[in-house]
């Protein structure tokens, strides 16, 4: 079976004109959960802890270091992501919302979602960075930094054609024509915010040493297009996970001081020699 990150390959992207809602009312929650969300330390390959406080998740990150978003499936059927980090959309760069383009994943699929969307082929990495350097902070939109966050909504399925049960296999939804020139406006916008918003994102970036996610180098990541159409208006599923430097969390209590680092802690091996000195000479 291939990997997670061989896997993030294949991602399906909604196409746009297919997310038209069926339905007004509220979605009721499902009773169990439809996708796992987890990030991940790319250049370990290792899943980052989460530490449960007052009713969120928090996961430390390493400033410099490249991360994953792992998105998997629990369900038999598909559904539809819509991916948030730092209150931005990670395809389109717009500012976030529930009614925007997603990633589509398959029954039981598992994938690594690695950076901002550029294009079909290509990402900008996600990488931990500070407050000032951060993809949210540099086109005017600081408040939310430090959050990811994943929309979920389950597929509307077609009804069978039973008298037709030869029929030839639909093609696939072609590409949403308007995509690129959306992630293209969207890119023109956020320079012209960044220029407009420097002089406040300085200020907040210099306020307190927060991290933020990054517009990381650019890496071959490909994409295809398909139709989804959601059974709901809003999503069954809301996941979050905040994220902040490991000194940023300890000290808000969320994440546990090393025993070594608490003041009159005794240590079982303060200082080791490796064998036992002499004795002073006696007087």
């Amino acid at each position: 079976m291939s990997s997670p990150r061989r896997r993030a390959a294949l991602l399906q992207l909604a196409a746009l004109t297919g997310l038209a809602a069926l339905h007004t009312g509220c979605a009721a929650m499902p009773q169990k959960a439809l996708l796992d969300m987890q990030l991940i330390e790319r250049d370990g390959g290792v899943a980052i802890a989460q530490y449960p406080n007052d009713g969120r998740r928090f996961s430390p990150g390493l400033p410099g270091a490249r991360y994953a978003i792992r998105l998997t499936n629990r369900t038999a059927e598909r559904v539809l992501v819509v991916l948030s980090v730092d209150g931005v959309n990670a395809i389109t760069g717009d500012t976030a919302s529930w009614d925007q383009s997603g990633y589509v994943l398959s029954p039981g699929e598992s994938s690594d979602i690695t950076g901002w969307r550029k294009s079909d082929e290509r990402i900008a990495a996600f990488e931990f960075t500070s407050l000032g350097d951060a993809y949210a902070t540099r086109t005017g939109r600081p408040a939310h930094v430090g959050v990811i966050g994943a929309a979920v909504f389950r597929e509307t399925v077609p009804p069978v054609a039973y008298e037709s049960p030869m029929a030839p296999p639909v093609a696939a939804a072609p590409a949403a024509p308007g995509l690129l020139n959306r992630l293209n406006g969207a890119a023109a916008d956020a320079a012209q915010a960044m220029r407009e918003s420097a002089g406040r994102a300085e200020a907040q970036s210099s306020a307190r040493a927060k991290l933020g996610t990054g517009h990381g180098a650019s890496e071959w990541s490909p994409i295809q297009h398909t139709a989804f159409r959601r059974r709901s208006s809003r999503p069954e599923q809301l996941l979050e996970v905040h994220y902040d430097s490991q000194a940023n969390l300890m000290a808000a209590g969320i994440m546990p001081r090393p025993l070594a680092a608490l003041p009159g802690v005794p240590r079982a091996f303060p200082n080791s020699r490796g064998y036992v000195p002499d004795p002073p000479e006696r007087r």
